[in-house]
């Protein structure tokens, strides 16, 4: 049977805050997207963030699944319906247009523009493939869910997220809390909590599998290593990347280096990556891609 075929003018790759701004924005600007997340669940990382994020001036005290709801809310007020648990297996740059191959249909979805949208997951210790007890990879509800009552916890890592969770294992009754930062780049406010006698700066050996750091055992091995792209299928694309691997686009556009592909928020080399930033990128696709069906390109 031949693969069911369906057209608009945007196909969005990724339902966070990026991808759904942009398919509310081509919406409302008269067009037709078609917003597809592997997730069963709009809001991307946001869904799974059950923190207040203060640094969103327009939802003040609004947890990350708060967001994630309203972002739902907003595309049915748009008359946009996500394609959830639909995973992208194949994305291809055909003369006219793009053509999006979706698992579990089977179906292709054609469209002018291809929107990638994809966001990052949280990098892991070298050479770690899959999970490990006793090892936490990344924030999340993982972390809110943890008991740290009375344990040794080793964080791994120099940002925000890293002396954050230090904090908060240390409000919750950790025995022992020591941060092993190669570099330290959390803000100022967050290093001044905690004690300096128990962050370690400069490099480090962990063994993940007996829970050591430097020799030190350890109940609990927190690791926050920073993001990583979900780029994936879009490889195929051949797409100008940074070193560390994110899309690089033209800020004006949010256009690729390949004709017709734009890629938004997080998973491209973002200055101020957040969830402000990701909305804005949204916009500008949106526009960019209006302005090129306007005038026939």
């Amino acid at each position: 049977m031949a693969a069911e075929k369906q057209s608009f003018d945007a196909v969005i790759v990724g339902a966070g805050p990026a991808g759904v701004t942009c398919a509310v924005w081509m919406a409302r600007l008269g067009f037709k997207p078609a917003l597809v997340d592997a997730a069963a669940g709009v809001g991307g990382l946001c869904r799974f963030n059950p923190y207040v994020d203060d640094w969103n001036p327009s939802l003040p005290g609004a947890t990350g699944e708060q967001l994630a709801d309203n972002l739902a809310l907003s595309l049915g007020e748009a008359g946009v319906t996500p394609w959830l648990s639909r995973t992208v297996t194949e994305a291809r740059v055909a003369p006219v247009g793009v053509s999006v191959v979706l698992a579990h249909g089977p179906s292709t979805v054609m469209g002018r523009f291809l929107v990638l949208a994809t966001g990052v997951r949280p990098r892991s210790l070298p050479g770690l493939n899959g999970p490990l007890p006793a090892v936490l990879v990344g924030p999340g509800r993982h972390i809110l869910a943890q008991d740290f009552r009375g344990l040794r916890v080793a964080v791994l890592g120099g940002g925000d997220n890293a002396f954050g969770a230090a904090l908060y294992a240390m409000e919750r009754g950790a025995a022992r809390v020591r941060v092993y930062a190669r570099n330290v780049r959390a803000q100022r406010q967050l290093v001044a909590q905690v004690p300096a006698q128990q962050v370690v700066r400069g490099d480090y050996v962990v063994d993940p599998h007996r829970r050591r750091v430097d020799a030190e055992a350890f109940d609990l091995i927190m690791v926050f290593y920073g993001w990583e792209p979900c780029i994936g299928f879009a490889r195929a694309l051949g797409l100008r990347c940074c070193a560390r691997g994110f899309i690089e686009t033209d800020p004006a556009t949010a256009q690729t280096s390949t004709r017709g592909v734009y890629a938004i928020g997080e998973v491209t080399r973002r200055q101020h990556p957040c969830v402000v930033t990701a909305m804005a990128d949204g916009i500008t696709a949106a526009k960019a891609m209006q302005a090129r069906i306007e005038a026939g390109r």
